[in-house]
């Protein structure tokens, strides 16, 4: 079952969610790994990555990627989102602990952010164009009613 707007963009803001990634290139299949990020319904994804990682290059070529977020546990849901990229290549502090309190227990985020952030740093963010989701809470309670 597709999720509802409001559901969706919630899921994806939920913290401790860790993302997975796909950016094209041309001689393999795409590039997948996982990373940290943030999002508040309505705006952007930011992800945190290093300035000329190899995520980083193959975005300055291809100009988008995709974001998939799910649950690990039943019942299973997930979020995927496609969208064009930019760049912001002077990120904050406040931006780094935006991302790592996601993650984070609050008594290592700043000290985490203050070792990580950097002039290597970069904060990729991208635009929500597609969206797919879908959330199989209502099958999961129909299997469990039926045993």
């Amino acid at each position: 079952m597709p999720m509802t707007v409001d559901a969706r963009e919630a899921f994806l803001a939920e913290p401790h969610r860790i993302a997975t990634i796909t950016i094209a290139r041309t001689s393999r299949a795409p590039l997948a790994v996982p990373i940290w990020y943030d999002y508040t319904p309505g705006g952007d994804v930011s992800l945190w990555m290093d300035r000329d990682s190899r995520k980083d290059r193959l975005l300055r070529v291809s100009g988008r990627l995709t974001v998939a977020v799910h649950t690990d546990d039943l019942p299973y849901r997930y979020v995927t989102v496609e969208g064009p990229v930019t760049w912001n290549e002077n990120p904050t502090f406040e931006d780094g602990v935006r991302i790592a309190a996601r993650y984070l227990p609050p008594e290592l985020v700043d000290t985490y952010v203050r070792q990580a952030l950097g002039p290597h740093s970069l904060i990729v963010h991208v635009r929500p164009e597609q969206w797919l989701s879908a959330d199989l809470t209502e099958d999961w309670v129909q299997l469990q009613a039926a045993t």
